[in-house]
């Protein structure tokens, strides 16, 4: 269907649909409404899992959504634009981002920190900031969104501050993965621990995002020992690591990173998200031994600014983003994305459009 045509009509089309927490998704024929202003209508080509995805799928989230259509890792072709968006034209490759920029509020315009104010991720949110309505329907019945984006579906509508556009060339199945877990664990790294060189670096967890580090070079696992991991790793490091990033949302692996750096000048960077119910706790003295708990989403990286270079670092083999796909299925075989998932066989699935 070509942009002349979907500006202002809806499309029909199939969406992966979850019905229920922890159920199947079901291959369904939705309609998509048309853009309102600042939205945009964007056709997917590619679509990655992502755990984060899951996690919401089983009800392990804030809200619990249901119905709705997942997904925020995906390559698009930019369709057509509801009133308002001039930046964009019609075949323009995008990455669409969980999280906006819209370069007008004080966070946007900041050079040292990024949340933006209107966009900043909300997964209880399941409408359009527009008019609090979802562009998603099935017979009349409202399909909620997911952080801005719905990827499970072959068309969607996501607002045009959350839309980086990058360089054509980029080969999309690949560089959809760069939207969330490899840019989190990079930007967390060189943007918000911002180790020197030759400093030590202790990750925990070894997901996508953990293993965006690159270059590890020891692995040290708790089952291995009798007592904390942060005493064996402040052993192994003669008091304490540099730098240290968390990317599993485990309360216990968040109080270890903390407590693994070296006092005076360690600083620890969260990036997994914990459980509503986790509190986090350490003795004040590590405080006022000046350990320092830094807290990121997306790396600290602004999508529309930011993430084309991201692009343009893998396009310059300084990114070795294949490495990171390890299954690809039809999006008819959707489901069995989630299996490999849930059997932990694979880091990515990326998920293609049917021919």
């Amino acid at each position: 269907m070509s942009s002349s045509n979907t500006v202002s009509q809806v499309i029909r089309c199939k969406a992966a649909v979850a019905w229920e927490a922890g159920k199947p998704l079901v291959i369904e024929e939705v309609e998509v409404a048309p853009p309102q202003a600042m939205e945009v209508h964007l056709k997917i080509l590619f679509t990655s899992l992502y755990d984060t995805n899951v996690y919401f799928w089983e009800a392990k989230g804030q809200t619990p959504l249901f119905p709705r259509i997942f997904a925020h890792e995906a390559g698009r072709i930019f369709e057509s634009v509801g009133e308002g968006v001039t930046y964009l034209k019609p075949g323009d490759h995008v990455l669409p981002v969980f999280i906006g920029e819209c370069k007008e509020c004080w966070h946007c315009k900041s050079e040292e920190i990024y949340m933006c104010d209107l966009l900043r991720i909300n997964t209880d949110l399941g409408v359009m900031l527009n008019d609090g309505k979802s562009r998603f329907s099935i017979n009349g019945q409202p399909i909620c969104h997911f952080v801005g984006t719905s990827a499970f579906s072959e068309y969607t509508v996501v607002h045009v501050s959350c839309v980086a556009k990058i360089n054509p060339a980029a080969l999309l199945d690949k560089v959809c993965v760069l939207i969330c877990g490899i840019s989190t664990g990079l930007g967390a790294t060189l943007s918000v621990a911002k180790p020197r060189k030759g400093s030590t670096v202790a990750t925990f967890g070894l997901g996508a995002v953990g293993l965006a580090k690159f270059g590890v070079t020891e692995f040290v696992s708790p089952k291995d020992h009798d007592k904390p991991v942060q005493e064996v790793i402040a052993e192994m490091t003669g008091g304490g690591v540099d730098r240290s990033v968390e990317c599993t949302g485990s309360i216990n692996a968040i109080i270890s990173a903390f407590e693994c750096v070296h006092d005076g000048w360690g600083i620890a960077v969260l990036v997994g998200v914990p459980n509503n119910d986790d509190a986090f706790k350490t003795h004040p003295m590590n405080i006022l031994n000046e350990m320092t708990l830094n807290g990121t989403f997306f790396g600290n990286y602004k999508p529309r600014s930011d993430l084309p270079s991201v692009v343009e670092r893998y396009m310059n083999k300084e990114l070795e983003v294949e490495k990171f796909i390890t299954h690809e299925v039809p999006f008819s075989e959707i489901n069995k994305a989630f299996e490999y998932m849930l059997k932990g066989d694979g880091l990515r699935c990326i998920i293609h459009k049917d021919a």
